[in-house]
């Protein structure tokens, strides 16, 4: 069994807009709709749980609506934001272990990232199997630099050995809840990525290439950028 936890908490403060990002409306669908459309189609998710503040319910529980067809029952519950991304995600790895078991995977994807494809998903998915975890991830284009003061370069690194990490990660959801729950109590709020814990922890994380499109809407240039591609029709 499969479920997706879709990460709709963000405040949307970096942005320095009233409302949240994944809420603003594109083409007359809020953002998270793209998501949530992707996620309730792909016929190898079996539940969606969805991280968000109360006050956005309403809204999620209309794009189900609009999405679902015949999956209405995907759609397992809300849990609550976190003080960070991965207490979010320690609280919805909490509510989904009372409908999965530890042997289970869960696929966690942010909001955020609308342009979430059906073959993204597969892909993970199908590279799962056998290993405790998955990561997309692209290969770093630019040289790549390290700076220990933020002023100046320290070190060259090698970028064939650096690549950056997407979503959708998918986890053993036991061994990714206990990884987590060991950072636990201030360790966790240090956590910038999903994958971040199950690398502490040893878990076997696969790579599977990623999907530049799949961009996470970030800046008013992302946003922007998205607006463009739905105008586009592409």
């Amino acid at each position: 069994m499969v479920t997706a936890l879709l990460l709709s908490g963000g405040s949307g403060k970096r942005m320095g807009l009233e409302t949240p990002k994944q809420y603003i409306k594109v083409n007359g669908r809020p953002v998270i709709f793209y998501s949530l459309e992707s996620l309730f189609a792909h016929e190898g998710i079996d539940a969606v749980e969805i991280v968000a503040d109360e006050i956005w319910h309403e809204t999620i529980l209309q794009c189900i609506a609009a999405v679902c067809a015949g999956n209405k029952n995907k759609f397992r519950g809300f849990s609550t934001p976190g003080e960070n991304r991965q207490l979010s995600i320690l609280n919805g790895l909490t509510d989904i272990r009372k409908y999965m078991t530890d042997t289970d995977y869960v696929l966690i994807h942010d909001a955020a990232r609308p342009l979430l494809s059906a073959r993204q998903i597969t892909v993970c998915l199908e590279a799962a199997v056998g290993h405790d975890g998955v990561l997309p991830a692209l290969p770093m284009k630019d040289t790549v630099y390290l700076s220990g003061d933020g002023k100046s370069v320290t070190a060259l690194l090698d970028r064939k050995k650096i690549v950056a990490g997407q979503a959708p990660e998918v986890f053993m959801l036991g061994k990714y809840y206990e990884a987590n729950r060991a950072l636990l109590p201030e360790k966790i709020l240090d956590i910038n990525g999903s994958t971040e814990p199950a690398v502490m922890a040893g878990m076997d994380i696969a790579m599977v290439s990623g999907d530049e499109l799949n961009f996470k809407i970030t800046t008013l240039a992302d946003l922007q950028r998205f607006e463009k591609i739905q105008k586009d029709g592409k």
